[in-house]
């Protein structure tokens, strides 16, 4: 099975053609930067075609290009496209926006990877040390089917966990939950709250905690205090971290926090991005 990997030689292109290569299917790799061809040959071996070229008899498109560029690309293609092929987006930012051209008889697949997990059984140091995935951690994947024949999901699937392996687990989701969970759940809460306590860390370490002790304390806070939040452990907090989570939440969040997963506030978020 020809695929067509549009972006090849960018930083997602390069780690998805790692995986693509040596796997069952057939490859064309399309990259518009010399840089980018570079990188790819010499981290890849692999070599570029014209879109043209690439397109022929291709059953799949993957878009490995910025969320900003979908639309511009996706148009660019779409009419070149032989009726059932798959196109397939990495982020669902850009098809939830309704950035993916109109056309009846191309399937569209949306699909994005969990990356590995904090609580994992890696025993290999580079699956430990492998912090996004797709390289030796196994990680878990969402996918969605937009638009197209049921039986082109499995293929979807398939194409998902070569680019995005060594997998977990595989969810099947719809677009509107996977903008749910990214840039909802993702970003504007998991990332702004990890961001808020570097910066906490960093206040700590101004007012006068060895920066290496202020680390080492709420990393290893971070775990344990994870662990039995999301019940990976049979445990429960003290009476005073209780009363503390109580006045810390006041403190640190708005009344309406959770108003970040309306419907009306992912559409801005994703309009933002895209």
């Amino acid at each position: 099975m020809k695929i067509a990997l549009i972006g090849a030689g960018g930083k997602m292109g390069v780690r998805l053609s790692h995986n693509l290569k040596g796997s069952r299917y057939n490859v064309a790799h399309v990259e518009v930067s010399s840089e980018g061809k570079n990188r790819l040959k010499s981290e890849v071996g692999a070599d570029c075609v014209d879109i043209d070229e690439a397109l022929v008899g291709a059953r799949a498109v993957i878009l490995a290009v910025p969320d900003t560029a979908i639309k511009a690309v996706s148009s660019s293609i779409i009419d070149k496209l032989d009726p059932g092929t798959i196109l397939i987006a990495l982020d669902a930012a850009a098809p939830f926006a309704g950035h993916f051209p109109e056309r009846d008889d191309i399937t569209f697949f949306v699909t994005h990877p969990c990356h590995p997990p904090i609580f994992n059984d890696e025993t290999d140091m580079s699956a430990k040390r492998d912090h996004f995935g797709g390289v030796a951690a196994k990680q878990a994947i969402v996918s969605a089917l937009m638009q197209g024949p049921e039986e082109h999901f499995a293929i979807g699937e398939d194409i998902a966990k070569t680019i995005f392996k060594p997998i977990l687990r595989s969810h099947r989701i719809t677009v509107e939950q996977m903008a749910l969970l990214e840039p909802g759940l993702s970003e504007t809460v998991c990332a702004t709250l990890l961001v808020v306590m570097k910066e906490a860390m960093e206040e700590v370490v101004r007012l006068g905690v060895d920066r290496q002790a202020a680390r080492d304390f709420l990393l290893g806070h971070m775990n344990v205090l994870g662990a039995v939040v999301m019940e990976e452990v049979d445990g429960v907090f003290s009476d005073a971290c209780n009363k503390a989570i109580v006045n810390g939440k006041t403190r640190l969040m708005r009344d309406d926090w959770i108003g970040v997963f309306k419907p009306e506030e992912i559409r801005e978020s994703i309009r933002r991005i895209t």
